[in-house]
């Protein structure tokens, strides 16, 4: 009987003992996060704040996030970044349901994925909190990039609950292997979305 093992059921342990994927320690294995990086110009920046101050305020006036991640946050990013141009494309995948007990509550949420030319997986996670840790959808990203059929080209990934950011970059050739950026946040009063929308133009332009 074939296992249908499921994305939000996998753990970092079980990749390494099905896919011997390790995680690399090499500072020159992932240097896209930080290295090389574009200048954010002044005008990117100001509109940066705005999105800053756009998704704080709907953290504190909204009950539910739903979709405020992806359109307070996220899509102005994607739209700096040049993903929405030629020759990029994007596909939706599955939503993943997530779940934590906080107290004896059960806050539930999910993981939507979108995919940008099969080369660079987006996982957003959207709750009724924002404190859904990153960790929980590090394992899923990694399915998702595993599956991706090219052998010869690295795939990416990025990670956000809408206050923070971590990119991801797997290899499939010879040992799969990955590894993870630092985590950015919007939350300090000196922003890093600066950061994020500059590593999201360095792999804009690796990829197209």
């Amino acid at each position: 009987m074939i296992q249908v093992i499921q994305a939000q059921n996998v753990t970092l342990a079980y990749f390494k003992k099905k896919f011997a994927l390790y995680k690399s320690e090499d500072e020159q294995f992932f240097t896209e996060w930080f290295d090389y990086i574009p200048e954010v110009s002044e005008l990117e920046k100001q509109y940066l704040d705005r999105v800053k101050n756009n998704y704080l305020n709907v953290l504190e006036n909204a009950p539910l996030l739903e979709e405020a991640v992806k359109l307070v946050v996220l899509s102005p990013l994607l739209d700096l970044a040049g993903f929405y141009d030629e020759p990029f494309y994007m596909r939706g995948e599955e939503s993943i349901e997530i779940s934590a007990e906080d107290e004896g509550e059960i806050i539930r949420g999910r993981i939507d994925v979108l995919v940008i030319q099969e080369q660079f997986w987006l996982l957003v996670i959207e709750s009724k909190r924002s404190s859904f840790s990153l960790l929980e959808a590090i394992p899923q990203a990694l399915v998702y990039m595993l599956t991706n059929p090219n052998q010869d080209k690295p795939t990416f990934g990025l990670v956000t609950n809408g206050s923070n950011f971590t990119f991801l970059k797997l290899t499939k050739e010879n040992q799969p292997k990955y590894a993870m950026s630092d985590q950015f946040t919007l939350l300090k009063r000196k922003s890093e979305l600066y950061q994020v929308l500059s590593v999201l133009k360095n792999l804009s332009q690796s990829l197209s």
